[in-house]
Parts: structure tokens; sequence; C-alpha cells
């Protein structure tokens, strides 16, 4: 004998893969890209805001304390949690050519402009740091390096009032190659700066032609 579904079974039986499907779609998005890297100390813009607010990001205090990941995550949340992920391809080493004056922390408006309000000048959080400091990579895919280019503002250069052009840059280090790992840290130099400026790194990636080009925030104490 057939019984026919009740109404609540045949819901239960529509809700459920829409459910897991809607499940699966959130779980994607809210989990960091896991196929590359980016400067995590001093913390990258993207990366200070995953770490800050990635387990808290509807708090409606982020608008408040921390209003450039705040104004990032509006533009678009994947800034946050795609904090890997901003790189270019094939540009042969012509970094000046191909990132225009005022997108340097966007890698040029990359990924599909992923991340265009890292551009944006404010008051992104900073980490203290003497003339002397080490930067460190973390890679899950430990691509290794060709080599990493670091560059810092020059003194007198305003973080929050003028968008980062090449001009505002002193390049204070060239490394040579780090083979693959998933941690790599290496010491640089920048005397004569006092209180908030940007330190902007290159990473070019061994595994091919790929670039990273990355922001963080530090105050020179």
């Amino acid at each position: 004998m057939f019984l026919a579904a009740t109404p609540r079974r045949r819901t239960l039986r529509v809700i459920t893969p829409v459910l897991a499907a809607v499940v699966g779609l959130l779980t994607l998005f809210m989990s960091p890209a896991s196929a590359h890297g980016s400067i995590v100390d001093p913390a990258s813009r993207s990366y200070g805001c995953w770490e800050r607010w990635g387990s808290d990001h509807m708090n409606p205090a982020m608008q408040q304390q921390d209003p450039m990941c705040w104004q990032a995550f509006q533009a678009n949340p994947n800034t946050m949690w795609n904090w890997m992920s901003l790189f270019r391809e094939n540009l042969a080493g012509k970094f000046q050519e191909n990132i225009p004056n005022g997108q340097l922390c966007s890698a040029g408006h990359a990924q599909g402009g992923l991340a265009n309000s890292l551009d944006k000048p404010g008051r992104w959080t900073t980490k203290n740091v003497g003339s002397n400091f080490s930067l460190h990579l973390h890679d899950q895919a430990s691509h290794g390096a060709d080599y990493f280019l670091v560059y810092v503002t020059k003194q007198g250069f305003d973080p929050t009032t003028q968008s980062l052009g090449w001009g505002n840059l002193e390049q204070v280090a060239k490394t040579g190659r780090y083979a693959p790992a998933t941690d790599i840290t290496f010491n640089v130099s920048a005397p004569g700066r006092t209180g908030h400026h940007i330190v902007y790194t290159i990473w070019q990636a061994s595994h091919l032609d790929q670039t990273y080009f990355i922001c963080s925030d530090v105050n020179f104490t």
C-alpha cells in the first residue's frame, strides 16, 4: 500500500539538500585561501583584517575600532577571507610598468579587483617596529622565492591621507633565493623614520612567474 508523503516530510526532503548546499558555500566563503601566501608579520593589510576579525566579522565594533578593515569588508568580504590570493602573473620583473601609482596595495587591481579597498588611505592598524625588523612570510603552498624586494615609504609620506605611489618608496632590501618552505623570515633595515609607514614587499615566487605585492602598516618607534 502506497502512503503519500506528508507535507512536512516533503518539505524536509527539499530543505535538507538546500541547507547542505548553503552550509557548503558558507564554509568555502569563510575559509581563507589555502593555495598561496602573504607577509603575516608585520601583517599585510588583508591578513591583519582576517586575523583580527575573521572569527568576529559580524561585530559592529569593527566600524569604530578598525575602520579601514570595515570599509574593506564592506567593499568585498573576500579581501579578508582570501588574504593569500593577491598576485599577478607573467610580469617578467616589470613591476612599475604594470602596477600604477595609487594601486600598489591591490597589485594593480589584481584578481578582478578583489582588494581595491587596500589602496585606500586611512588609519590602518600598525605594528610597532624599530629601524631593524624582520618580515615573516607564511606560504601554505611552499612556493619558495626567487627573491624578495622590500620598500618602505619615505619620511614625510602620510599613509592616512596619501595614496601610495612608486615615488613615495625607498628600496631597503633585496634578498637572494629561498628554497620552498611554509615559513620564511628575513631581516631588513630602514633607519631614519618615525611614525606610520607602509612596508611594501614584492615576493617573486619560484614555482613560476608569479609575483605578490603586499602592503604592511608599521609604526617606527
